[in-house]
């Protein structure tokens, strides 16, 4: 029986997108796949999690010292591996250690930190732009969110196009539309009218907020009747900048701020927005658009890439560097009620073909052919 092991440390230090994928991959795998035994590797900080009992009888759970980002984690990690004789260790967040496994797998999510590297932080900048070529040409093989990140892969870093899976993430069932007395509790909670502009995400450069405000004010200067625009999620560096523009702009009281809102209630968040959207610069896939359109409500989403893969026809396409294409987007749908109609139709049906299970299935797949090259 194989002994495979998944690096889940960032769960402890970070929300959002990358926690949430380790997270899916540490609750599916194992049951998913008796074949092997499955270690999951932890924060020692992250008590929580380790008091939660194991999910399958094939699945143990292990509390690690060495921290995520760590300048020596590639040496520390290693070394506090070997103890496992692990047969295979998936990385995903892209960084595997320099030994402790025979085999080893990384999630790549994005090259964003090539492409736009004024987007990260100095810190940022110096992990992952100093290791990923290492990491890439470590790895027996390397899983990729969507197909623009393969082909970055490809043209960036020269990975072979036969060492990369694509496999698309997945949207939980409790994402669905909800029952209008729970929208209208939520909306009373915050004190919002339904049918509000959202956008979910980090406050951060690479996220588009200034670009997004910039059209919002276009958008109110062309129908003064717009709804509210809700920005939820977490601070990210340089988010002082964004709580300038909104005063430079005089938005003032039009934007409401939802921070760290709890996971429980991100369905009704979505549910009671008129319009979701991502105007991102640069997403390795874009979560928020997906479970907005699993709860029936419209995304309006930069045309760059992974954005139009996630969405399809059930989403509107805009150009994230004109402000002015951002504002349209959004006056459409909200303007167009055949429209708003076609695209939430839309959206839900193609919301429910992506499934955490299905991409624990391709993983899976992965991870034994690994083993039996």
């Amino acid at each position: 029986m194989p002994h495979i092991a998944i690096d889940a440390r960032l769960t402890y230090y970070r929300r959002g997108g990358i926690p949430n994928y380790m997270r899916h991959l540490a609750r599916e795998l194992p049951a998913l796949d008796p074949r092997a035994r499955y270690t999951i590797l932890y924060s020692r900080k992250h008590k929580d999690a380790l008091a939660a009992p194991p999910d399958a009888p094939n699945q143990a759970r292990a509390a690690i010292w060495t921290p995520c980002h760590h300048r020596l984690e590639a040496v520390a990690l290693g070394a506090e591996l070997l103890r496992f004789r692990l047969d295979l260790l998936h990385s995903p967040d892209f960084i595997p250690p320099r030994w402790g496994a025979r085999r080893y797998v990384v999630t790549v999510h994005d090259l964003n930190f090539l492409h736009y590297p004024q987007f990260l932080t100095a810190e940022s900048r110096r992990y992952y732009n100093g290791q990923i070529r290492r990491a890439v040409q470590q790895a027996h093989h390397i899983l990729a969110d969507s197909y623009t990140t393969k082909a970055d892969l490809i043209t960036m870093l020269g990975a072979p196009a036969e060492k990369i899976t694509v496999h698309m993430l997945g949207v939980e069932a409790e994402f669905a539309p909800q029952p209008p007395a729970r929208v209208a509790q939520w909306c009373e909670q915050y004190d919002l009218a339904p049918g509000y502009i959202l956008f979910v995400g980090t406050f951060e450069p690479r996220k588009n907020l200034p670009g997004l405000l910039r059209a919002y004010r276009l958008l109110l200067d062309a129908l003064p009747g717009a709804p509210r625009l809700v920005v939820a999620g977490q601070r990210g560096w340089l988010y002082e900048e964004i709580y300038k523009l909104v005063e430079t702009l005089a938005l003032g009281e039009r934007v409401r701020w939802v921070e760290d809102p709890p996971y429980a209630e991100m369905p009704a968040l979505y549910s009671a927005a008129g319009v979701l959207t991502t105007p991102s610069f640069y997403e390795g896939f874009g979560l928020p658009a997906l479970e907005a359109m699993a709860c029936g409500t419209p995304a309006v989403v930069a045309d760059r890439a992974s954005l139009p893969e996630v969405v399809g026809e059930a989403g509107l396409l805009v150009d994230p560097d004109d402000p002015s294409s951002i504002a349209e987007g959004l006056r459409r749908v909200l303007t167009d009620p055949a429209l708003h109609a076609r695209l939430a139709r839309a959206g839900l049906a193609r919301a429910r073909t992506f499934t955490w299970r299905r991409t624990a299935e391709v993983v899976r797949e992965v991870y034994h052919k690994v083993l039996s090259a």
